[in-house]
């Protein structure tokens, strides 16, 4: 690679994957020999977090490089303001192709929220109007605010995304999950097979009573017509389409797959690709002194709650070792269609001149203490992500190493905007991961740890409160603080990688909670608004 040449840069990143869900981080029954070759060819990051277990919230962080409580994507059904910066426009004014392929969820997809976390009369009295009920004047709301609303997708064929998008100059759109997703993708779709929908949802599914699962089905939509397919696709032909001009400008592309969330539904060979009798239960998963959130998942979930939805909920073992093996299936088509995106590169003879990043939106609980799904459930299955960056730039010493510092979705927009040259905005938070890449040990941190937010929009399961909780992970320890003291937790993740010995209330343990809610208090003050600049010294 030409040191003085811009690269082009491809973010891969998936929905709910767990940062021990890849062969490279050990998994010795997955099979991701792709991204297992990503990471022997770069950097892999051991201690990656995300900024939010949510979404909607922590893509917002990615493009921003700000954390949720100051973009304001509090949770999902909150849409990212056209009036934040992202670090993707920035790439854009400085001449680079934009593009993003699959997944965005920076605005809402459409579902039906009677207002469960919206603002309340607890006080009585006259309620304001409407026009006065937040203390945000900008209302997120708007046809700027519906490129991503699935209703309208479906109503309307001349409905899409309008660019620039965030500052993405194309968009080819998916949204939802799994053999339901729609935009572009449900469009695509239309035009390769005269009955789309017959192929689609639980409904359509070809019976297999070898499952038991809940949000679990076998799609009889084909390898060759599924989601992660239609993404991968559409990221190389657009490719091979831009580097075809004699004037193609350096490219940043996000090619996101919207597997493997739930609902499980691999496709083809992928479906039975990995038996369920051949996983392994979690060790945490017979758990039984349980902290009070795993408590309330548990009670819930035996007092009859919904598990076709979103919250968490407990299973047993068979539903367990079905969804392993499931969520295998997804990763592995996912593994397939990255590596069939690296072809492209590899023929176009473009692969040296292009840095790669790997990462998930957030992870997955996959049973550990009997739990499956996410929410304001701060445990490393959930909030540690996967983490690669391949750079032909980096020293061949490198190479198959893994970056052993704290690192969170907060830093990637620092990190992409100096590997590219390019100063970052005022208000930007994270660091540059550069110097800790590259093996730069004489590279201080500057933070004691990465911290985690999630403010909940309802209240879940029978809490008193809405779990707002921040979480501190240093690398040694979790901390999670919450306005609920039952709620509050402290691991030793050093003895205690499975986190099933919440400390927080063990004198012995006192003094060491104490210093690293210390270090949570300092890290949040360190990540207090600094926008707007001023305009004047008073």
């Amino acid at each position: 690679m030409n040191p003085g040449k811009r690269p082009n840069v491809i973010l891969f990143i998936t929905d709910q994957q767990r940062a021990d869900h890849v062969g490279f981080a050990g998994n010795t029954v997955l099979r991701t020999p792709h991204l297992d070759a990503l990471a022997a060819d770069g950097v892999r990051g051991d201690q990656f977090y995300v900024a939010s277990t949510t979404c909607m919230s922590n893509r917002a962080t990615l493009m921003t490089g700000r954390m949720p409580s100051l973009h304001g994507v509090l949770h999902n059904g909150i849409p990212l303001s056209r009036q934040h910066t992202t670090f993707v426009e920035l790439l854009r004014d400085a001449g680079y192709a934009t593009a993003l392929f699959g997944k965005s969820h920076l605005q809402n997809f459409g579902y039906d929220n009677p207002n469960k976390r919206g603002w309340e009369n607890l006080n009585g009295g006259t309620p304001p109007p409407d026009a006065l009920r937040d203390a945000h004047k900008d209302p997120r709301r708007g046809p700027e605010y519906e490129n991503e609303w699935t209703p309208l997708w479906k109503q309307s064929p001349d409905h899409g995304v309008e660019t620039p998008f965030y500052g993405f100059n194309h968009v080819t759109l998916c949204t939802l999950h799994a053999d339901q997703v729609q935009g572009d993708y449900a469009r695509w779709l239309a035009t390769r097979h005269p009955d789309p929908d017959s192929l689609r949802g639980r409904a359509n599914a070809t019976p297999d009573d070898r499952y038991c699962a809940p949000q679990a089905w076998r799609t009889k939509v084909p390898v060759e017509l599924y989601p992660t397919t239609f993404v991968a696709e559409q990221t190389s032909g657009w490719i091979e389409d831009h580097v075809s001009r004699p004037d193609a400008a350096p490219f940043y592309i996000q090619c996101s797959f919207p597997d493997p969330h739930h609902p499980l539904t691999p496709p083809g060979k992928y479906w039975d690709m990995y038996d369920p009798d051949a996983m392994a239960l979690p060790a945490s998963f017979h758990q039984e002194d349980k902290p009070a959130l795993l408590a309330a998942v548990h009670r819930y979930t035996q007092a009859g709650g919904n598990r076709e939805a979103y919250a968490p909920f407990s299973v047993d073992e068979r539903e367990c070792k079905e969804m392993i093996a499931l969520t295998y299936g997804m990763i592995s088509l996912v593994d397939d269609a990255i590596g069939s995106v690296m072809k492209t590169l590899d023929r176009l003879g473009i692969a040296d001149d292009t840095v790669i990043i790997f990462t998930s939106d957030h992870g997955e609980m996959m049973g550990d203490h009997g739990i499956m799904l996410k929410g304001p459930l701060h445990y490393r299955s959930v909030a540690q992500v996967p983490f690669v960056w391949r750079d032909p730039a980096l020293p061949a010493s490198r190479r198959g190493q893994a970056m052993p510092e704290v690192a969170s979705t907060l830093d990637l927009a620092q990190t992409i905007l100096a590997r590219v040259g390019l100063a970052p905005y005022n208000g930007i938070q994270g660091v540059n991961l550069l110097p800790w890449l590259a093996g730069d040990a004489t590279t201080s941190p500057a933070r004691a740890g990465v911290v985690v937010e999630n403010e909940p929009m309802q209240f879940l399961f029978d809490r008193p409160a809405r779990f707002r909780v921040r979480t501190l992970f240093n690398g040694a320890w979790r901390l999670t603080l919450s306005e609920d003291e039952a709620a509050c937790e402290c691991y030793d993740l050093t003895n205690d990688p499975q986190e099933v010995v919440n400390v927080w209330s063990v004198p012995e343990a006192r003094a060491q909670r104490d210093a690293l809610i210390a270090q949570l208090a300092v890290e949040m003050i360190r990540l207090t608004e600094t926008s707007p600049l001023p305009t004047a010294q008073a």
